[in-house]
C-alpha cells in the first residue's frame, strides 16, 4: 500500500483551529490524527466528519462543548485531514473505514460516548454504535443516514457521485462552499484544501461517494441492515439535527424518528443551512449537543 502523509507545513496558520494534534497508529502503515480537547475523565463527545471534509469542520463546535464540561474527540478519517492517505481508490472500503475508527475507539477505550455525526460520519458512526452499543450513551445525527440500498436515492447525491468519480476538476474548498449557505472566507476554503496538496492525495475524497450502498446487493448493504435491527431496539436518546437546505439528505430523518425507539420524544431540531450545517449553524448544533449531554444519564439498554 502506497501511503501519503500531508506535510505539516500545509496546515500552518489555519483560522480557528488551535487544537493540539494527537495521533494513533491504526495499522502498521496508517496513522490517524485526532483532536482531543477537554478533561480526560469527562464523558467523551465523538464528532465524526464526512466527505470531503476533516475535523476542521467542527472547529466552531468544539470550544463551546468543551466549555460545558465535555471531552471532545474529533478524528480525521483515514484519507482526510491530517490522517494518512492511501494513494489508490481501491485501498478504501466502507468496512475498512469502520474498522479503522473502531480500532481507535477501542484503543482509547472510550465509553459513555455521545456520538455527533454527519454525512459519512453518520454511515460510519452508526455502524460503530450498532456494533458496540455499550460504549454509546446517545446519538445526535445531522444530514446523514444508514443506507441499505432499498430506499430512494436523491438525484442530488447521484449527481455528486458522478462528479466525484469523473470530473477532472475537484477543488475541495469550492466543493465545501457548494454545500454551505454562508460565504466561506478564502482562508477557510484554503483550510479545506490544505490536506490535499495535489490530486494524488484525493483518492478517498474521490471514491467515497461510490461506496455508499445504493443497491440492496452492495457489499455494505447487509451490514447496514443488521445495524438497523439494533437501532429498532435502541432506547437511548437518538436526536435528529438535520438542516433545512440540504438536497442530498432531505427526509432521511423520517426513518430514524419512526423506527428508533430512542428517537421518540426527543428535541429534534431543524438547523439553518446547507449540507455542512456545522459551517452554517454551529451555535445551534453545539447547543443541542450540550443540552443532550446535560440531560439525565441515558439508559444502558440497546
Amino acid at each position: 500500500m502506497n501511503v501519503l502523509r500531508t506535510p505539516e507545513s500545509c496546515f500552518a496558520g489555519l483560522p480557528d483551529y488551535p487544537f493540539a494534534p494527537h495521533y494513533h497508529q491504526v495499522t502498521p502503515e496508517l496513522r490517524l490524527h485526532f483532536a482531543d480537547e477537554g478533561p480526560r475523565d469527562a464523558a467523551p463527545v465523538l464528532m465524526l466528519h464526512g466527505e470531503p471534509t476533516w475535523s476542521y469542520l467542527y472547529r466552531h463546535m468544539i470550544p463551546p462543548v468543551v466549555a460545558a464540561g465535555s471531552r471532545v474527540l474529533a478524528p480525521d478519517l483515514i484519507g482526510f485531514g491530517k490522517s494518512d492517505k492511501p494513494a489508490k481508490r481501491g485501498d478504501y472500503s466502507y468496512a475498512g473505514q469502520v474498522a479503522w475508527i473502531r480500532h481507535w475507539i477501542e484503543a482509547l477505550d472510550l465509553t459513555r460516548i455521545t456520538l455527533v455525526c454527519q454525512d459519512w460520519g453518520s454511515l460510519i458512526g452508526l455502524r460503530l454504535a450498532a456494533a458496540s452499543p455499550q460504549r454509546f450513551a446517545r446519538i445526535l445525527i445531522g444530514n446523514g443516514g444508514l443506507p441499505t440500498g432499498n430506499g430512494r436515492i436523491s438525484r442530488a447525491f447521484l449527481v455528486w457521485r458522478a462528479f466525484a468519480t469523473y470530473s477532472p476538476w475537484f477543488s475541495i474548498g469550492r466543493i465545501v462552499q457548494g454545500g454551505t449557505k454562508r460565504r466561506l472566507t478564502a482562508a477557510e476554503r484554503a483550510a479545506y484544501d490544505a490536506p490535499f496538496p495535489s490530486s494524488a492525495y484525493k483518492a478517498a475524497a474521490r471514491v467515497y461517494p461510490s461506496l455508499v450502498p445504493v443497491t440492496p446487493d452492495n457489499p455494505a448493504s447487509e451490514a447496514n441492515r443488521k445495524a438497523w435491527k439494533v437501532f429498532e431496539r435502541w432506547d437511548k436518546p437518538f436526536i435528529c439535527c438535520y438542516s433545512d437546505g440540504d438536497p442530498i439528505t432531505r427526509g432521511l430523518d423520517r426513518a430514524f424518528r419512526e423506527r428508533v425507539p430512542g428517537a421518540r420524544g426527543q428535541p429534534h431540531t431543524t438547523l439553518s443551512g446547507g449540507h455542512f450545517m456545522q459551517e452554517d449553524d454551529p451555535q445551534t448544533f453545539a447547543r443541542l449537543v450540550i443540552t443532550a449531554c446535560a440531560a439525565p444519564a441515558a439508559r444502558h439498554g440497546r
